[in-house]
């Protein structure tokens, strides 16, 4: 039962029905590529390095989830560099979060007491801090897309 709800708080937390505002794609939608590599605050990260760094800890938290060793994420894994299109960045973001709202979904609740891949913390922490982590950036772009 609990993980179907954090699977619910994931899900909102990237495609809507956020009690906070708006969720990380109605905050992408209608970004162009220029608007997304923009730097409108000159000591921020662009929209685009915010997308890829969330996409980075999305893919993190569903590989520890399927068994993987917790290695923490550091440098380009953490903040992946800006590649590629912007078109397929916000599609892998996509991807990532519906495959952890899918992993965690059939996830059994006594997994969540578990040490997440070997990690200091377990599930209910790691995933509890991918929703809280989604919402942080989700203000920034908030505030990245106001200042443009």
């Amino acid at each position: 039962m609990e993980t179907k709800r954090l699977a619910s708080q994931l899900r909102r937390s990237y495609e809507g029905q956020a009690w906070h505002g708006p969720s990380l794609r109605e905050l992408l939608d209608g970004v162009t590529s220029e608007q997304a590599a923009a730097k409108p605050v000159s000591s921020a990260h662009s929209i685009w390095e915010l997308v890829l760094h969330v996409t980075a800890w999305e893919r993190a938290a569903l590989a520890f989830v399927e068994g993987k060793k917790y290695e923490t994420l550091a440098g380009e894994r953490d903040w992946p560099p800006v590649q590629g299109t912007w078109e397929a960045t916000v599609a892998e973001l996509g991807t990532a979060a519906q495959a952890l709202v899918a992993a965690v979904r059939a996830m059994p609740d006594e997994k969540l007491n578990e040490s997440a891949g070997g990690a200091e913390y377990n599930f209910y922490f790691l995933l509890h801090g991918v929703v809280q982590h989604n919402l942080y950036h989700a203000g920034q772009i908030a505030m990245l897309k106001r200042a443009l």
